[in-house]
């Protein structure tokens, strides 16, 4: 495991136990304009966020299906959430080129995106990557830390999906 994983880990708790305003931080995109989730949420789409780490491996390997999910699904909207933060800026944009990801990707603190988990799905943070799903109407429908194909969000989706 990385080195750096560790005491990142020890400040979000930290940080957590401190305080409890934590998510309501800005968070960034790659050009560094404040963003928030409301921004993404509720626009007539289903969003998708994944919550995710530069030096998570799980992400790692899971971040180019969710470019093709993209890329295959117009209606249904991709964002990501690094909590790299800002000493880890850089290895956050090289993972966005890398992966190709064709969705936005906000840059949060460590603290911060684990608060914004905690306040929106109503649990304990757990790690990388974890997801949000929201509805069209911009309710969370679901959430889930840990590995997830996006054929089993699709499915979700299809399940849940309001009749015209």
């Amino acid at each position: 495991m990385n080195g750096l994983r560790w005491p990142r880990a020890a400040l979000v708790v930290a940080a957590l136990m401190v305080s409890t305003a934590a998510w309501s931080a800005p968070l960034h995109d790659i050009e560094g304009r404040a963003r928030s989730l409301a921004d993404y949420a509720g626009q007539g789409h289903w969003l998708v966020v994944m919550i995710w780490a530069s030096d998570c491996l799980i992400c790692d390997a899971e971040a180019p299906a969710y470019a093709r999910f993209q890329a295959q699904h117009g209606d249904v909207r991709v964002l990501g959430i690094s909590m790299d933060g800002a000493a880890q800026r850089a290895d956050a944009e090289r993972f966005v080129r890398e992966h190709h990801l064709n969705f936005p990707n906000l840059i949060g603190e460590p603290e911060d995106v684990a608060g914004l988990w905690v306040e929106q799905a109503g649990q304990d943070w757990v790690g990388t990557p974890s997801f949000l799903i929201y509805g069209p109407d911009g309710r969370l429908r679901a959430q889930r830390t840990g590995r997830v194909r996006p054929e089993r969000i699709e499915q979700f989706i299809l399940q849940h999906a309001e009749s015209p």
